[in-house]
């Protein structure tokens, strides 16, 4: 299955405000991660994402980027509300990040554009057959991707790129529920925020996560299985057997220097393709 760009959340057009930023739905109360675990849908989950405002601190530094925004965009009017996962809603592969950049995602509404994080990101993407082209610069650019999806644990931009263990937290519903939704048989973790929270996530739906937990590090595999089922009727979430598959970030404190290459962030890629057709594969003996 393919999933398109245009799909933003599912809240509705876009209302500007007096400042320039994008009004999101109404803060009724609804629109919090401890709603998540009752998402029927991707589109249900992505509507409560958008209209999150359960951590302070988030809010008020998304919001001001937004009014003070970098010179090089400041005809533009951001999106500055948390972002939802982007990207094929049955995706075999997962790709986990840390956060929205403050002058990508946070201006797009779109995970991973806007920014050389995820330029870097998308063009292996397109060279690996997973998008249909190698930019992403806005929601109604014309990118799709099949097979894969991007999300974050943490949905807003946070001051300096550092979220708190605690912001961590407050948004871990969010991602949970992402992955019972979409059921991957990979989840491809880029830099050790995103490993730790991926862990802790996945410890929490019933997952045998090993203790010690898994190190992180580039090209780390961690087979997972899990213990406990999902409560009879739950959407999503059927798969017994986990694959994390470690990649250091896309940021370019690691691109610029050369720690994360082109070729090994392919190497990461088509290794997750090959883990997902060994699923299957056992799964199809199984039967």
């Amino acid at each position: 299955m393919t999933a398109t760009d245009a799909h933003d959340g599912g809240d509705g057009p876009d209302a500007v405000g007096p400042s320039g930023v994008r009004a999101g739905p109404p803060a009724d109360g609804t629109a919090n991660p401890a709603a998540a675990p009752a998402a029927a849908t991707l589109d249900d989950l992505d509507a409560l994402v958008v209209g999150c405002r359960a951590c302070p601190r988030l809010v008020a530094w998304r919001e001001e980027v937004a009014v003070v925004k970098r010179a090089a965009f400041r005809d533009e009017t951001y999106w500055a509300r948390p972002v939802p996962g982007f990207g094929d809603p049955s995706a075999a592969v997962l790709v986990v990040g840390l956060a929205p950049a403050a002058h990508g995602a946070n201006r797009t509404g779109r995970m991973f554009t806007g920014d050389r994080s995820g330029d870097f990101l998308f063009a292996a993407m397109h060279r690996t057959g997973f998008a249909s082209q190698a930019l992403s610069v806005r929601r109604d650019d014309g990118l799709t991707l099949t097979g894969i999806r991007v999300t974050a644990p943490v949905r807003c931009a946070p001051p300096a790129n550092a979220p708190t263990p605690q912001e961590r937290r407050t948004c871990g519903p969010f991602l949970a529920r992402e992955i019972e939704l979409v059921d991957p048989g990979v989840l491809v973790v880029l830099g050790g925020f995103g490993w730790q929270a991926v862990l802790a996530t996945l410890a929490e739906q019933g997952w045998d996560v090993p203790r010690p937990r898994p190190v992180f590090g580039h090209g780390v595999e961690v087979r997972l299985r899990r213990s406990s089922r999902p409560p009879t009727g739950t959407v999503g979430g059927g798969r017994d057997e986990l694959v994390l598959v470690g990649c250091f970030h896309v940021s370019q404190q690691n691109t610029f220097t050369g720690r994360l290459t082109p070729g090994m962030l392919d190497d990461v890629l088509v290794r997750a393709r090959d883990l997902v057709g060994e699923h299957f594969v056992r799964q199809a003996e199984k039967a």
